[in-house]
């Protein structure tokens, strides 16, 4: 089997054998930027100039379509060697054998042996099989404006869901301004799903028999309570279409005076906000004195179909180094991957206080979505969307709504406990 070369970082590697004629590799991202595809095809200018037989063509995809778009795409044939795979889709590839188990190909990258557990945790989520090698973790945590808050005469973040609520009214009595900048749009799920979670004071989605928790009184009064938030007014009309990019420009020009994000929206903050002007604070504790901010995470996959395997597997070895993970998790704002990149200066500033208070006080649990389960993806995409907006609207009730939800993943997680 020929070596090739994963990367400078990664030692040296040699190619073995005679000259091959030219790879060309498909690689589809899918949480896309223009300055983010330049930081990506940067580091695969990086691998094509240690293996010149070998050429990467990037596709990206809009984050609010990539799921169908990708979906057509395999289906149609069109099937990528490598893909940046969000959590939230892995279950609904790997448990359809499209995707190739890591593990074997993982033995000889040199850097692997220093992934952190989190990493070997999270990329064998499906069937404890090495289906994809995260490159970093989003943890949401709640950024606040500090000169909103003293204008609305508010002396710190809100600690509890009632601060928050609390907060938000009384920064939308000032003149053109909001609370809360709320997600309706594409990314909606992980804000439903966390305030339901909060109002349980448990992330325990399931019953032993597989029905969901997600229609229990507790949950609903976690819809409900976003469902006020936007009829009283506490957060921009508009935002019921809200994804990533509005809402954290939202935040920053002042729109909105609150944002639950991960430490990706940093980076477009901080460029256009001076840093005394906001922070970043744990996420509001609910009722049982307990938070459960959602952690996701996406990272590098190989489709089965691919006819370059070994090819595609050195190109995911050389994304996953130290070395570019640690440059990849600076520029789109991860918890890096490797045993101690997290002590880095660019991780250690006072902006990240909230996310690591976080991982550390045992009063919030950082929790994973049930994207273990195949229909998951559909859900987190498209259900939770369109519910969470009609619901949001007045077009449906709250409780029609969480049954719904409650039904189709209830229904899931029966079909996956049958399977084991």
């Amino acid at each position: 089997m020929q070596r090739l070369l994963t990367g400078v970082s990664l030692g040296a590697m040699l190619l073995t054998g005679t000259a091959q004629a030219e790879t060309t590799l498909q690689l589809v991202e899918v949480i896309t930027s223009p300055q983010r595809t330049e930081v990506l095809e940067s580091m695969i200018a990086t691998f094509e100039e240690a293996n010149p037989d070998v050429r990467v063509e990037v596709t990206s995809l809009p984050w609010g379509q990539a799921f169908e778009k990708l979906a057509t795409m395999v289906q149609g044939g069109q099937i990528p060697d490598v893909v940046e795979m969000p959590d939230r889709w892995l279950s609904l590839y790997a448990n359809n054998d499209q995707l190739v188990d890591l593990g074997g190909y993982m033995d000889g990258w040199p850097d692997a042996g220093e992934l952190n557990d989190r990493a070997r945790q999270y990329g064998s989520y499906v069937n404890d099989t090495m289906y994809m090698v995260p490159y970093g973790f989003y943890l949401r945590a709640m950024f606040w404006n500090k000169k909103l808050f003293a204008e609305a005469g508010l002396d710190g973040p809100p600690e509890t869901m009632d601060d928050f609520m609390a907060a938000s009214k009384a920064i939308s009595a000032l003149d053109g301004k909001t609370g809360y900048c709320m997600r309706g749009g594409p990314g909606g799920a992980n804000g439903y799903v966390m305030m339901m979670a909060n109002m349980m004071g448990h992330d325990d989605y399931f019953d032993d028999e597989g029905n969901s928790n997600l229609n229990s009184p507790e949950a609903m009064a976690g819809l409900q309570f976003l469902v006020d938030m936007y009829q009283n007014g506490y957060v921009p009309k508009d935002s019921v279409n809200w994804g990533f990019n509005e809402i954290v420009a939202g935040f920053y020009s002042g729109t909105c005076a609150m944002l639950d994000q991960d430490p990706d929206a940093l980076i477009a903050i901080a460029e256009r906000m001076n840093e005394e002007d906001f922070a970043v604070a744990p996420m509001p504790l609910g009722p049982a004195d307990k938070s459960f901010p959602t952690i996701g995470y996406a990272g590098w996959a190989m489709f089965e179909a691919s006819e370059s395997k070994d090819e595609a597997a050195a190109l995911i070895g050389h994304l996953s180094s130290r070395a570019s993970n640690l440059e990849w998790a600076k520029f789109v704002g991860v918890i890096p991957i490797h045993q101690g990149a997290e002590q880095d200066p660019a991780f250690t500033g006072p902006q990240f206080e909230g996310w690591f208070t976080e991982m550390n006080d045992n009063r919030w649990k950082p929790t994973v979505m049930p994207t273990y389960l195949e229909e998951f993806a559909y859900f987190a995409d498209v259900m939770a969307v369109q519910g969470g907006q009609e619901m949001l609207l007045g077009e449906r009730t709250v409780e029609d709504v969480a049954n719904e939800w409650a039904t189709y993943l209830g229904d899931a997680q029966k079909k996956w406990l049958a399977a084991q």
